[in-house]
């Protein structure tokens, strides 16, 4: 229980507005499980919507069967047919009035019910800003428990009840949240897991040129330029004509032998060089406090002997620092 609590936690304290204070938290737990009930009334609306188009296609689908049966008997053998008095009257009804029954039937909109419910319901939904913030609260406690993409993408998180996976799209989202943060770390983890996920044979509505587009962007501004080639080159390999990727081929390549150039100046040599650049570990952006880390190994429990009767507290205290030092109280 206590594992579900701490998860929670670090997750929505990255929601909270600069007024709420510790107890607000709870509230806050409130509105997402309001949220989760929306949610619900929603899919219950849908699917009565879906019962209602169900039953008028169901009318139109019978109508037309006896309809096609009627027709067919009556075009192999016209005069016949008309020379019954009642079915001449019964085609002038049916033309006259059961054609436009089934008319009104067509386009009447049977949506109407689920629309309403949507737009009254359309006012309590989280904005884009709430969204980026849950997507860097994920991203925070990636970094805080130090979970790989992998295990997270699979919802592999020790002590979590209700098991959630993230698929591609939803890796690539999280990525593309990170980019417009100039969070490069994380766009090339998660564009990568994105990639990983449709190399794997995943079916998605993103595709791995945008993917590749994104994570060669992200790796070249760390610094590794021949893994931005190779992602470059892989790009162009399935859409040739990208023109940004072309030129940022171009400007690698270009980089690339001035590079060269000056290493041949230098009194290193090119396996220093290569060392060097192969032992460069890539970190998260370190805009934070230098006692952030510390925090973060309390928050996972590391160098401490936790007791039951304290843990809560030392819950709490990650809370308490992560929104003080996020700005958020």
């Amino acid at each position: 229980m206590a594992s579900v609590k701490v998860w929670c936690i670090l997750v929505l304290s990255f929601l909270l507005p600069h007024s709420y204070a510790h107890m607000d938290f709870f509230t806050s737990i409130g509105h997402m499980t309001d949220l989760i009930n929306t949610e619900k009334d929603l899919v219950t609306s849908l699917k009565d919507y879906i019962k209602a188009e169900e039953s008028k296609l169901e009318q139109i689908k019978k109508w037309a069967e006896k309809l096609d049966q009627l027709t067919d008997t009556a075009t192999k053998d016209p005069e016949g047919f008309l020379g019954h008095p009642v079915n001449a009257f019964k085609l002038m009804k049916r033309l006259n009035t059961e054609w436009g029954e089934l008319e009104n039937l067509v386009l009447k909109d049977m949506s109407d019910g689920f629309i309403s419910n949507m737009t009254i319901q359309r006012q309590y939904f989280p904005n884009d800003e709430d969204q980026a913030g849950a997507a860097k609260a994920l991203l925070r406690l990636q970094d805080t428990y130090n979970l790989d993409t992998d295990t997270l993408s699979r919802g592999n998180l020790p002590g979590v009840k209700h098991k959630s996976f993230l698929t591609a799209e939803d890796c690539f989202e999280l990525g593309k949240i990170a980019y417009t943060e100039a969070d490069y770390y994380h766009t090339e983890l998660w564009m990568e897991q994105a990639l990983k996920q449709l190399d794997d044979g995943e079916v998605s509505t993103v595709d791995k040129v945008s993917i590749l587009d994104y994570l060669s962007y992200a790796v070249y501004q760390q610094g590794d330029l021949d893994k931005a080639m190779m992602l470059t080159k892989r790009l162009l390999e399935l859409d040739p004509e990208h023109q940004r990727a072309n030129g940022n081929l171009k400007y690698f390549e270009y980089i690339m032998s001035k590079e060269k150039e000056a290493n041949k100046s230098t009194t290193k040599t090119d396996s220093q060089t290569d060392k060097e650049t192969k032992t460069k570990k890539k970190e998260p952006n370190k805009d934070y406090l230098p006692e952030r880390q510390k925090y973060e190994m309390l928050c996972r429990g590391e160098g401490l002997k936790m007791v039951k009767w304290n843990s809560l507290f030392v819950f709490d205290f990650c809370l308490i620092y992560r929104t003080s030092h996020a700005g958020l109280i």
